[in-house]
């Protein structure tokens, strides 16, 4: 692996899509975190939305979402999930696919609390992915959770975090005339050690 040098330099590869974030923190102009979420329905068929990466842990990803939603049905019933993270000023992108667990405990309510209070009321009152009358149905529900709650809402029981342990992680970066570098990180279990080989354009 000599090859792998510079931006893919590094024996772990969460240091290394650390890194990567947060150069894009300094160049993207809107949300450099943003990740583009897959999954699949009950009968196979793929989704796919945009979220926002909060953490790159030690050996995981973690996004936080509304777990009634269809993306929650979804990553609950599969257990598994993919995403890419794309930069287009750094002409690079992150691919990871992986198991999903819960992030329900104390991280989930620390992280509900650092949202703004909007953001708080907002998420008790949406019944997310399920069909709304109009916006002013929403904002009625927003003006009777906010009535109710007050002014420090606890964590709701239907809301919190995902967890994304990967099996296999690709870094990419844009090279001329298309011949792009990449290099995959690949392990079966999260108790083996990474493979990493580069892979042809």
């Amino acid at each position: 692996m000599s090859e792998r040098s510079g931006l893919f330099a590094g024996d772990d590869p969460f240091e290394i899509a650390r890194a990567w974030l947060a150069e894009a923190e300094k160049t993207e102009i809107n949300d450099p975190n943003a990740i583009a979420l897959a999954t699949v329905d009950a009968n196979g068929l793929p989704n796919a939305r945009m979220v926002l990466l909060k953490e790159i842990e030690a050996d995981a990803f973690v996004f936080y979402t509304n777990y009634e939603s269809a993306k929650g049905h979804e990553l609950d019933q599969a257990g598994k999930a993919s995403f890419v993270m794309h930069w287009k000023s750094l002409r690079r992108q992150i691919r990871v696919r992986g198991t999903i667990s819960r992030e329900e405990g104390p991280k989930a309510d620390e992280y509900y609390a650092s949202r703004s209070l909007k953001s708080r009321l907002g998420a008790w009152a949406s019944k997310q992915s399920r069909p709304l009358d109009s916006r002013a149905s929403l904002m009625a529900e927003v003006a009777k959770v906010t009535a109710t709650k007050g002014p420090n809402p606890p964590r709701p029981p239907f809301w919190g975090g995902y967890r994304i342990t990967p099996v296999e992680i690709e870094f990419w970066a844009d090279g001329a005339f298309r011949l792009h570098d990449r290099f995959a990180w690949v392990r079966p279990t999260k108790q083996d050690k990474w493979s990493v080989s580069r892979l042809n354009p």
